[in-house]
């Protein structure tokens, strides 16, 4: 994330050629690879082989994901207030184009005031909900559920943003969400997003940090591809459609890949850690009821 732009291609570039001669028939980028410079088009360019990104299907996990964990909060979509950080990202587009449909309000933030204001024009002919655009965090605290992909180096949600019973997760890597956040607020519930079950007995021969059997969700894309036989450049650039977001998804779903459970800083998610987060919520809300 730190060398020069034209160091980081040349490396993955040179990963593309060595692929090639391995016999791939198709490169996935993504994590850290894919938010570099151009969004893969500059690789693609540069190999015979087909390019992906990835970012397609990460974000049909990533609204999944946000569904799921809403419903074990116990937080009915329809009435709630909603938060997509990072909004104006290629992922963070399409993310809250998705949940404008399912909630009351949604807040889309990110750091320019005009692309922002272009999105919620965009968005306003289809949306449920009302829109609302923010650069400042603050506005977290009115929300119940949080999307957050930005491309920052370093965390952007911290303790205080956050109101009690909330949902983050992060689709971000480098993460967005503090490790403080899990640390000292144990009424949050914080999940990784991105997260999918691949299906039959895979082996990566390669430890990602996880469990066996589950991959990103950008790395699924790749293997839902190559499985359907779509040697093509799939998801390239900044801009993504909901029309590829929908195809990839369908695709995934025929080949068997799903969301996996919950995880959280690279641990499992259990339903013991679920019913705590619901109770510590429900504490902190009633304390914060008695101070008014």
């Amino acid at each position: 994330m730190e060398l020069p732009e034209r160091t980081v291609y040349r490396k993955i570039i040179q990963t593309g050629r060595l692929a090639e001669k391995l016999g791939a028939q198709i490169l996935g980028l993504g994590a850290f690879t894919s938010v570099i410079g151009d969004a893969g088009v500059t690789i693609a360019n540069a190999l015979d082989v087909p390019v992906t990104t990835g970012d397609s299907y990460t974000v049909t996990v990533a609204v999944e994901a946000i569904r799921e964990a809403a419903a074990v909060m116990d937080i009915p979509l329809n009435g709630a207030t909603a938060a997509v950080v990072g909004a104006t990202g290629a992922i963070g587009q399409v993310c809250a184009e998705l949940l404008a449909e399912d909630v009351e309000r949604l807040y889309l933030i990110g750091r320019r005031w005009e692309a922002l204001e272009g999105l919620r024009d965009r968005l306003q002919v289809r949306a449920r909900a009302e829109l609302i655009v923010s650069t400042s965090m603050d506005v977290l605290a009115d929300a119940q559920l949080i999307l957050t992909v930005t491309s920052a180096l370093h965390e952007v949600i911290r303790p205080e943003h956050l109101q009690p019973g909330s949902v983050v997760c992060d689709v971000a890597r480098p993460r967005d969400v503090s490790a403080m956040v899990a640390a000292a607020r144990d009424d949050i519930l914080v999940i990784d997003g991105g997260m999918v079950d691949v299906p039959g007995a895979v082996n990566f021969h390669f430890n990602f940090g996880f469990p066996p059997g589950k991959a990103y969700a950008c790395m699924a894309e790749t293997i839902a591809l190559a499985l359907e036989g779509r040697f093509e450049d799939y998801t390239l650039g900044k801009h993504l459609t909901r029309e590829r977001v929908e195809e990839i998804s369908a695709m995934a779903k025929k080949h068997g890949f799903r969301l996996s459970g919950f995880r959280s800083f690279e641990r499992e998610v259990t339903q013991q850690h679920i019913e705590t987060v619901r109770r510590n919520a429900k504490n902190a809300r009633k304390l914060q009821t008695a101070h008014t």
